[in-house]
């Protein structure tokens, strides 16, 4: 659902702020009205506008001066000036002083409401050439998948290669590491993307509901089938399939999909005709497939026909290095979206981020980011705004030598990096062998 725009209309006039109000929310807009410019100024340092209109004339502080220093609390804030017919001068001064446009006292109803949508949609277009911008500037990607680290650069230079291709994709990861997202980045790469992309997620359904599903029904297959009913695999023709949490597949789904994936045809629920189809396969899991299969609970065969190509995602604690551009990137699309002025993580913040272990990935540190801009009053992610996880004071050692402090210090590092060596390390921006003498030294040793 579309967000409400929100408006503020500035006007010492209390008609003027009734009928415009009025007007405006008959389009769809949420309205906010201020008597004077002190008033909207007070208002405007706790709230933030897609749009402020404000009256030339008007008693105490004038737009013009309102005007100013808006702009210079933040250039980019859309003003639009009213003024009245003898006053064009002062409507002119207003453009060159940042005002995007004007309207003349009287106005056209129909006229200001044309002229408001036009700013609004070359506001959002802005925003999101701000985005790609900030995204291109920042890090490499791969349509909304970020990351500069060895490891996705790599990962994004294989996408490329069978993006172009129809071969059967398997992309495993953790949860929260952008599965679904990679997979809609591949379709719409792909020669299919006019098709649809049709998801299926094995995890979500009964079998019985995911069959008559993914496959359809005809009437009459099951009490209240009242009528034939197309399934995700006709739906996906011409797209992409993904199919979801695959590991979680029943015995008798994983028997189902292995003939449609060898011959391409399936049969509704309750059918007895052959029904060709023509899409691609993606897949995902978060599980260990081989193991299932060594376990009995997934078939060897299906999982040939789906791992063509396995692409996996890494778990953001393994690339740390992604961690501040992928936070900068979600803070500039989320406070696009929220329509917050936070436009930047202060350092203290971004060290939380550094040291925080990211079990649930990169959806946990959007989560974190969106915490922040909501409850944060800052034009800077302070630390305080972050999730209580991430916030949490280092205990300070009893012992509070030089040594202490190093000890510790390695301790939390080794076990940020599940006693990897080689990025411990590097993030200590020691060599191997002087990790392994402080480790002797100090006596450190993993946890069972």
């Amino acid at each position: 659902m579309r967000r409400k725009t929100k408006i503020l209309v500035v006007d010492d006039e209390f008609s003027i702020r009734i009928s415009l109000g009025d007007l405006l929310r008959r389009d769809g807009h949420q309205v906010d009205v201020a008597e004077n410019a002190d008033a909207a100024l007070l208002m405007l340092k706790t709230q933030s506008f897609d749009l402020l209109i404000v009256d030339i004339k008007m008693p105490g502080m004038d737009g013009l001066e309102m005007l100013k220093q808006v702009k210079e609390d933040d250039a980019e804030a859309p003003v639009v000036m009213m003024t009245a017919y003898g006053s064009i001068d002062s409507a002119v001064k207003a453009m060159k002083l940042g005002a995007i446009d004007y309207v003349v006292k009287p106005f056209d109803p129909l006229e200001i409401g044309m002229l408001i949508e036009r700013i609004l949609k070359n506001q959002i277009m802005r925003r999101e050439h701000q985005l790609l911008k900030h995204q291109m500037k920042t890090c490499g990607s791969y349509g909304p998948m970020i990351g500069r680290s060895p490891a996705m650069l790599k990962l994004f230079e294989l996408v490329e290669d069978v993006s172009t291709t129809d071969s059967v994709v398997l992309i495993a990861g953790e949860s929260g590491t952008g599965k679904e997202v990679l997979a809609r980045a591949i379709h719409d790469q792909s020669a299919r993307a006019e098709g649809l992309f049709v998801g299926v997620n094995f995890g979500a359904f009964t079998e019985s509901l995911l069959e008559s599903e993914l496959f359809g029904y005809e009437k009459g297959a099951f009490t209240g089938a009242a009528g034939s009913k197309q399934g995700l695999l006709d739906a996906a023709g011409g797209g992409t399939l993904f199919l979801d949490e695959i590991g979680d597949a029943s015995p008798k789904m994983q028997i189902d999909l292995l003939r449609v994936l060898q011959e391409r045809k399936f049969r509704r629920v309750g059918g007895v005709k052959d029904i060709e189809t023509d899409f691609r396969v993606l897949a995902a899991t978060n599980r260990d497939l081989e193991q299932a299969i060594e376990a009995g609970a997934f078939r060897q065969d299906l999982y040939y026909r789906l791992n063509v190509v396995q692409i996996h995602i890494p778990p953001l604690r393994e690339r740390q290095d992604d961690i501040p551009a992928l936070a900068e990137h979600l803070l500039e699309k989320l406070r696009l979206r929220l329509n917050k002025k936070t436009h930047s993580i202060s350092p203290e913040a971004m060290q939380l981020l550094l040291n925080h272990n990211w079990p649930g990935n990169v959806r946990e540190l959007e989560n974190a980011i969106e915490r922040a801009l909501v409850v944060g009053k800052q034009k800077q992610v302070m630390p305080a705004d972050l999730p209580i996880a991430l916030y949490k004071p280092e205990e300070v050692p009893a012992d509070e030598s030089l040594d202490a402090w190093e000890r510790e210090h390695i301790l939390r590092r080794l076990k940020h990096y599940h006693w990897n060596i080689s990025q411990t390390a590097q993030a200590l921006k020691i060599d191997r062998g002087t990790l392994y003498t402080k480790i002797k030294k100090y006596g450190l040793s993993r946890e069972p």
